[in-house]
C-alpha cells in the first residue's frame, strides 16, 4: 500500500528529529491545557504536515500540536509527533511518533515508531500488522486470572469514576502494569500483554493504533464497547474519550466489568 510505505518514510524522519533531542533536556513548555510539550513536538509535526502537503495535497491533517488542517471529511492523516511527551522529556525512552490515516471513518493504516526502544509497529488494514518488519499477533489467554493488564494511569482511571471497577479488574487479572500511552497498545497486539485501558484518550492517541492491534487480532472499543466516537475529529483537545484494547478473547468480559 503506498501510503503505508509512506507512513513509514514519514516515521523515521520523525525518529531522527526526536533522537535528535532526546536524554538532551528538550526545551519544554506547558500548554493551556496543562499538558507539555517540547521542541521536537513541534519540530516533528511541523515536518510530518509539510511532507503530507507535499505528497498528498487533498488529504486533511490533524496534530495535537497544531489542531485540524483541511476538510475532516476527506482522508485525513492524524499525528501525534511524540506520544509520551512527559516520558521524553523525563529521559524515559517510552515515546513514540503516531501517524494514522483514516479513510471514511476507518483507520486504514497506522505507524507507532519508538526508536530509543528499537521498536515500530505498522498494520494496513486488510494486510496484517508487523513489529520491526516481522509479523505479530495477540495472545490467546483466554481468562482473566492468565492476563497483563496495562493502565495508563490509576489516578485518571480514579477520577474518571472507574475506581472499584478497576480494583476488580486488578484483583482478577495475573498482573498489573502502568505502561502507558501507545507501548501498551502494542504490549497487546504483540502477545505480551492482554489488556490496556486508559480512560481519557485524544483522537491522535488512538488512530494509529487501532488499526495494528485489529490487524493483530484484537480489539479496540471505548470502555462501553463501542467505537471510539469519530466526531472527536473536530473535538479539538476535548480528551474525555475512553479506550481500550484486549486480544479479542476478553473484550466482552471488560466491558462488562468497566460498566458503572
Amino acid at each position: 500500500m503506498d501510503e503505508l510505505a509512506f507512513a513509514l518514510e514519514l516515521a523515521g524522519a520523525a525518529d531522527e528529529i526526536s533522537m535528535k533531542y532526546f536524554s538532551r533536556s528538550p526545551e519544554t513548555s506547558v500548554k493551556k491545557d496543562g499538558t507539555l510539550v517540547t521542541v521536537a513536538d513541534r519540530e516533528v509535526e511541523e515536518m510530518l504536515r509539510g511532507r503530507i502537503r507535499q505528497q498528498f495535497p487533498s488529504h486533511a491533517i490533524l496534530g495535537e500540536e497544531g489542531g485540524l488542517e483541511g476538510d475532516a471529511g476527506a482522508p485525513i492523516w492524524i499525528i501525534d509527533p511524540i506520544d509520551g511527551t512527559n516520558n521524553y522529556a523525563a529521559g524515559i525512552p517510552i515515546f513514540g511518533t503516531l501517524i494514522g490515516l483514516r479513510v471514511d471513518g476507518r483507520t486504514q493504516v497506522g505507524v507507532a515508531s519508538a526508536p530509543a526502544l528499537g521498536e515500530r509497529y505498522d498494520a494496513a488494514a486488510g494486510a496484517g500488522a508487523r513489529m520491526n518488519g516481522k509479523p505479530i499477533h495477540v495472545s490467546e489467554v483466554a481468562s482473566l486470572a492468565g492476563a497483563v493488564v496495562c493502565i495508563g494511569s490509576y489516578r485518571r482511571m480514579r477520577r474518571r469514576g472507574y475506581g472499584p471497577q478497576l480494583e476488580g479488574i486488578v484483583a482478577g487479572c495475573r498482573r498489573d502494569r502502568g505502561f502507558g500511552d501507545f507501548w501498551g497498545y502494542m504490549l497487546v497486539a504483540r502477545g505480551a500483554a492482554e489488556v490496556m485501558l486508559e480512560p481519557n484518550l485524544n483522537v491522535w492517541d488512538v488512530a494509529a493504533l487501532e488499526v495494528i492491534v485489529g490487524e493483530a487480532g484484537g480489539m479496540v472499543s471505548n470502555f462501553a464497547g463501542d467505537p471510539y466516537p469519530e466526531t472527536r475529529i473536530t473535538e479539538y483537545g476535548s480528551g474525555d474519550g475512553s479506550f481500550m484494547a484486549t486480544n479479542g478473547v476478553l473484550h466482552e468480559e471488560l466491558v462488562t466489568r468497566l460498566a458503572k
